[in-house]
């Protein structure tokens, strides 16, 4: 088996009421894990309370106005952060070691999960040396970078570049958490077997 076989991916999504960890809230999150070939291991959804000493972002709660159904989702029966993390961790630990966490774009999500695992459960993202707990193996994946360098698209340069209908396993990308962490989790698995020639074809336009 190669090293990709025995990955466990933690695809994970994140819904905000601002663009910052240290002045926003994180309103909700979801996790898919996928094995390398593919095949869903078990699903986290989750939705937070905002904190107290954090305030949302106008910006963003104006987008959030045009997405009512969405921001519905994200806000529904919340629960403590300080509940949530440490349950999610737990979720994460049972899941096959190494774990690799990976995201779309893995500079939005990554960071944030980092900052709630880090303030609420005492573990990093990122693990550090001499890291006791350790949630995650290596640096993270970013899957437009993995598109990219499959095929050498522009996914990492334009933010906005939608993934195709077939390539999100024709999830809605509705800024639920859950919605979008399934929809990036198939385009993931269709890049794994892109990558190790189990199909052929291109990276998603």
């Amino acid at each position: 088996m190669t090293l990709t076989g025995a990955l466990t991916f933690v695809v994970t999504d994140v819904e905000l009421d601002g663009p910052s960890p240290l002045r926003n809230s994180m309103l909700s999150f979801a996790s898919v894990a996928i094995d390398g070939e593919g095949s869903v291991l078990g699903e986290f959804e989750a939705v937070l309370q905002p904190l107290a000493d954090r305030s949302p972002d106008p910006a963003t709660i104006a987008w959030w106005a045009t997405e009512p159904e969405a921001l519905a989702e994200a806000t529904r029966n919340p629960e403590p952060a300080e509940t949530v993390m440490p349950r999610y961790l737990g979720w994460l630990e049972a899941l096959p070691w190494p774990r690799v966490f990976a995201a779309r774009p893995l500079m939005l999500d990554g960071p944030w999960m980092d900052h709630y695992l880090d303030a609420f459960a005492g573990v990093r993202v990122l693990s550090l040396p001499r890291t006791e707990r350790v949630p995650f193996a290596g640096v993270g994946l970013d899957i437009a970078s993995f598109a990219a360098a499959l095929d050498g698209l522009d996914h990492v340069a334009r933010l906005g570049k939608p993934f195709s209908d077939e390539w999100l396993g024709h999830v809605p990308h509705t800024h639920r958490a859950i919605d979008d962490a399934r929809g990036y989790a198939n385009v993931l698995s269709r890049l794994l077997a892109l990558a190790a020639g189990r199909t052929t074809g291109s990276a998603p336009p």
